[in-house]
């Protein structure tokens, strides 16, 4: 199978795709043509044969094999890996629309302050639109004059281009949040070192969510890494209310204290309370979702 980036007459952009994957080959089969240049992937410990599929069916995917699980901190190997100056992330069910890294670049070269282009998510066959797109779009925060769309402080790791230099400098993902949510605290610290994050909405992807998933797992450990999260940036006073609406949530909010218990030592190691102007924003943005 060819490279795509390599059709005649194009010029790749400086982009980088870095995928992140485990025991996912069935997905990776039909994600893995779309992606334009080049792409690292990165196995967190398949047992499924992934890596050996991966270089047998696309020999132009530069495969990394961790051997074990680290979560979204596999993300970083891709970082570091890539020789372009911007790096497109995603899953392996999604992949980014024809001409939108070549688009994101343009972007990220015209404004020099940028760290992340959230890009819009389309989803499945319908390619109907995340709900997410509309809270990016609405973003109530000051939107800042040298960005190229309203400022925001999240997204979703399969739906952006990041600046290599800023997201290194930010320290990439984390092990604590480990898995999901992770964006949250690398939006709050690039925010905090000066960087700016804007949705973008002509930067389209494409997400077609895996049936392979566990959606208690997931709402467990999603509310887990808010709480941890929390710990991590937010003055005590929200960690104590986030752990109140987690206790009022159910079978699902007890488990995320739980297991947030877990790994409280080492999201304390890792506290470091956010600036009062980078506070102040993320506050706004808790009391407009009520």
């Amino acid at each position: 199978m060819t490279d795509p980036s390599t059709s005649p007459g194009t010029t790749p952009a400086p982009v980088t795709v870095v995928v992140m994957t485990r025991n996912r080959w069935p997905d990776l089969q039909q994600s893995l043509p779309h992606h334009e240049g080049p792409v690292v992937l990165v196995d967190n410990g398949s047992t499924d044969g992934t890596p050996a599929h991966v270089r047998r069916c696309f020999p132009h995917v530069e495969v990394v094999e961790l051997g074990r699980n680290l979560g979204s901190v596999a993300r970083n190997v891709g970082v570091e890996r890539a020789r372009t100056p911007y790096v497109a992330f995603a899953d392996d069910d999604s992949w980014w629309a024809p001409g939108a890294l070549r688009r994101a670049a343009e972007v990220l070269d015209a404004h020099a302050r940028l760290a992340v282009l959230v890009g819009r998510m389309l989803v499945g066959e319908a390619a109907t639109e995340d709900p997410l797109c509309a809270l990016l779009a609405g973003s109530p925060l000051p939107r800042a004059a040298d960005l190229p769309g309203p400022s925001v402080l999240g997204f979703m790791a399969c739906g952006v281009v990041v600046r290599r230099e800023a997201f290194l400098a930010a320290g990439g993902f984390d092990e604590v949040v480990f898995f999901m949510g992770e964006e949250e605290r690398l939006a709050l610290d690039l925010t905090a070192l000066g960087w700016g994050i804007a949705y973008v909405e002509d930067v389209v992807a494409h997400h077609h969510p895996s049936t392979v998933r566990d959606p208690t797992a997931r709402a467990v450990r999603a509310a887990r890494n808010r709480l941890l999260t929390a710990v991590m940036r937010r003055p005590w006073p929200v960690v104590a209310t986030e752990v109140r609406r987690a206790l009022r949530g159910g079978t699902v909010g007890r488990a995320a204290v739980s297991r947030a218990l877990v790994r409280l030592p080492a999201a304390v190691r890792h506290r470091r309370p956010l600036p009062a102007d980078v506070e102040a924003a993320r506050r706004l943005l808790d009391e407009t979702a009520g």
